[in-house]
């Protein structure tokens, strides 16, 4: 009887096991060892630019990464390209326009795995009020503890898109021929993001 007892128990644990899966985890943008830059061609070379201030969330599920999912926020008035003027410019009507369109966003809509640790991540693209759908290359870059305890991720993110899609078509001509500035952008995000708690697991504003 005692045998009869383990093996159904032991049955029963056989069913129920492949049901106990880890769930898909929460991870909040640490906007402190992160960050969103860009590059845009000017005359014959190219400024550089960050975001200050954004934000972000990611849902990831080891198990099925195509169920994954990511939400960020930057905002506008943040850039940076270490000129004051300039920057002034770019918050104005000419580029960002950031009193009427103070964020730009992106909220994914499909996850593919291309390629061990790395995705193609799709979602709309909302930058000064006009909306598109982009695919993002995605690399993950592993999970650790940092010294704390606090379990940490990292993704990579490169692409480039064309101001001019988002209504954004400031230029100058240039006497020589050609323009001032560029219309493509390169877009370069490197992220580190902490496992959120339950109580902190919300999305990005």
């Amino acid at each position: 009887m005692k045998k009869l007892l383990a093996a159904a128990a032991l049955s029963l644990l056989a069913v129920a096991l492949p049901t106990v899966a880890r769930a898909a985890d929460t991870y909040n943008v640490d906007k402190g060892h992160s960050e969103v830059s860009f590059k845009v061609k000017h005359l014959l070379g190219k400024v550089p630019g960050r975001f200050n201030d954004f934000s972000g969330t990611i849902v990831f599920d080891p198990a099925k990464p195509e169920t994954s999912s990511v939400e960020f926020a930057i905002k506008a008035t943040s850039i940076d390209t270490a000129n004051g003027d300039r920057d002034g410019h770019l918050r104005s009507a000419d580029f960002f326009d950031v009193e009427k369109f103070p964020e730009i966003t992106f909220k994914s809509t499909a996850v593919k795995v291309v390629a061990p640790n790395r995705f193609q991540v799709t979602g709309a693209f909302t930058m000064h009020g006009v909306t598109k759908t982009i695919i993002l290359p995605v690399e993950y870059l592993g999970e650790a503890k940092d010294p704390w305890g606090n379990t940490k991720a990292g993704y990579a993110a490169e692409t480039v898109i064309n101001r001019k899609d988002y209504g954004i078509v400031w230029n100058k001509s240039l006497d020589t021929g050609g323009t001032l500035l560029g219309e493509e952008v390169e877009i370069a995000i490197n992220l580190e993001v902490g496992k959120a708690k339950p109580a902190e697991a919300k999305p990005a504003k």
